[in-house]
């Protein structure tokens, strides 16, 4: 167990603000979280945990309290069949790194999830997805330290409440649990078109027949089209999608059709729909824009980047200037992705 003392979350986090925690605890087994998470209780610290702080903001004043970072390693394949292999793996693992090694024993189900920053025990937190595949598809079990019952637990899929980007992690029992090991169940059969629109003129655009694609071609398909829309956070400090994709009533998005005819719609099911945050972003003229320090990514509007900011009141300054302009022109509220601390 590694303990450090007044280190700034600027330097844990990927949009690379925010004050610092009075102690950062690095944990690299259940012993010793669950070690770390006692005795900070015992001190009546206030606690917080994180992975790789990829989807997190931090306000300017820090963290009064001890940060826990969750380092358990390890990847296992537990059961295997004709037709899927299920895999374990420790909750600290990178996510794209884990993804990597997926398609690289040509098991597909999360292929289109390639380089979504973040750790493997921060994905089920948001039920995190892209191109058409989610967390959820895919998802068996997870293995969690309960804070109520100072016990480690098992949960299953029915247990974790997913809905898009949502999870009972962070909603009704967020801080309850803390993830240790996430298990996926996938498929040994090859991708099957159709496959998300983008993705799909991609491989047209490639000239891939999408009859025989294979898992690895999807990877670098989906990198390949990331590398434009999402930049990497080492290079550009941002947090990914900062905002969901808006569901509203089939109502309003035909109203939305009616004034705006190239405005994307996507049905949820029979009563609503989804629209891309970005496209509303761009719509508003924002694109490419600095606010208070934050730029507009010029590849893809929903992604705020640190450009110049000072800290989180200049975030927020530019989040707001984003949603009033979102709601005043389409009436929709848009929503942020990240967790806030």
């Amino acid at each position: 167990m590694n303990i450090q003392t007044n280190i700034p979350l600027s330097t844990l986090t990927t949009m690379r603000i925010g004050g610092n925690a009075d102690r950062v605890v690095n944990v690299t087994s259940e012993e010793e979280l669950q070690q770390a998470y006692k005795n900070s209780k015992e001190l009546e610290q206030p606690i917080y945990i994180i992975g790789d702080g990829s989807n997190l903001i931090v306000h300017d004043e820090g963290f009064a309290g001890v940060i826990i970072r969750i380092k358990i390693m390890g990847i296992d394949i537990i059961d295997e069949n004709q037709e899927t292999t299920t895999v374990n793996s420790g909750a600290g693992e990178t996510w794209d790194v884990f993804v990597k090694q997926m398609v690289e024993r040509n098991l597909s189900g999360i292929e289109t999830m390639s380089g979504i920053p973040g750790t493997v025990g921060a994905a089920p937190v948001q039920n995190i997805g892209a191109y058409g595949q989610e967390l959820a598809d895919t998802f068996v079990s997870l293995r969690a330290y309960d804070t109520q019952s100072d016990d480690f637990v098992t949960l299953k899929k029915e247990d974790c409440g997913f809905a898009y980007r949502h999870s009972i992690f962070r909603g009704e029992q967020a801080e309850r649990y803390i993830i240790t090991h996430v298990t996926l169940a996938l498929s040994k059969q090859p991708p099957q078109p159709p496959f998300y629109d983008a993705l799909q003129q991609h491989l047209a655009q490639q000239q891939i027949n999408i009859a025989n694609v294979t898992v690895q071609i999807i990877r670098d398909a989906v990198i390949a089209i990331r590398s434009n829309k999402l930049p990497d956070p080492n290079q550009l400090p941002n947090a990914g999608s900062f905002f969901k994709n808006p569901i509203v009533p089939l109502q309003l998005g035909e109203t939305l059709k009616a004034s705006y005819p190239d405005i994307p719609i996507y049905p949820v099911d029979g009563m609503r729909v989804k629209i891309p945050a970005g496209w509303l972003i761009q719509s508003c003229a924002l694109k490419g824009r600095i606010l208070h320090g934050i730029k507009v990514h010029d590849g893809n509007a929903v992604v705020l980047v640190n450009h110049s900011a000072q800290g989180y009141t200049d975030l927020a300054a530019a989040r707001k200037k984003i949603t009033d302009s979102v709601y005043q022109k389409f009436k929709i509220t848009l929503e942020q992705e990240p967790l806030e601390l």
